[in-house]
Order: structure tokens, then sequence, then C-alpha cells
């Protein structure tokens, strides 16, 4: 397996623990709270809060994940290389949450990982897993 081709978003078949940079590393986006929400439709809405210190166009979180335990990323629109895209910094505004709706999560999974990617270090920042069959738990909340 191509490991940068891996850091840099394509999934990794097999694993839950998505494979992180080296010790070290300066990859620093972390996800710090998830509530996923079960829609009436049967999708899912998460709310992901993420924390980077963004200094600009150069350096910022371009995106986060939902990944299920086989590695595949939940990609409502498959256009793009993420879960949902951030399209602009936020250097004055940390951590911040934005959402994602019509995430169509398979029927059984019952954990899935958030990560954040920034633009400069890529992934290898705090990530969460959701127990989606609990309430709450670290870094989460699960709402049905």
């Amino acid at each position: 397996m191509d490991l940068a081709r891996s850091r840099n978003g394509v999934s990794c078949p097999h694993r839950l623990s998505i494979i992180r940079e080296s010790e070290g590393s300066m990859a620093d986006a972390d996800a710090e709270f998830v509530r996923a929400v079960r829609d009436p439709n049967g999708t899912w809405t998460f709310y992901v809060t993420v924390r980077h210190p963004d200094t600009g166009w150069e350096d910022y979180v371009n995106g986060w994940d939902v990944v299920l335990e086989d590695g595949t990323v939940i990609d409502p629109d498959p256009s793009t290389p993420f879960t949902r895209n951030l399209l602009h910094p936020h250097e004055n505004e940390q951590p911040f949450t934005r959402s994602q709706s019509g995430i169509a999560i398979p029927e059984g999974t019952t954990r899935i990982v958030v990560r954040a990617h920034d633009l400069l270090h890529g992934y290898g920042g705090k990530e969460i897993t959701v127990d989606l069959t609990q309430v709450r738990g670290d870094g989460f909340e699960v709402i049905r």
C-alpha cells in the first residue's frame, strides 16, 4: 500500500485505526467533538467540531471524514475528497463546527471514526471513535 497516498485520503481497507503520520508529525487537525443525528429518512447528519491553528490559505483544515471500520470513507458527494469539504481558513474561529447531512451509514454499522485533514500536513491529529449504539461517549453524542 502506498502510505503517502493513504495519508492523503485514499481509504485503507480492513482497518479501523487510520494510518497516522509518524511520531513528531506536524499534522494537528483535531476532531474535538462529534454529534451524530439520525434523520427521519434514515441518513445521518454529523456536526463535527474541529480545532487547528489555521494560518491562512497555505495551512488550514480543508475537510473531515466519517470512516467505516473497513476504512471506507463515507462521501455523500463522490466528486469531493472528504465527507465534508472546508473551503476556507478559520484562523479567527477556533474551534469551529460544521455539519454534513445525507450521510448513509450501512445498516448494522456500530462504530465509525471521524478524522480531520489539514491542507499542509494531512491526517494525524486527534480522531474520535463514535459508538452509534450509545447515547454519548468520550467526545461524541448520538441522537436517534
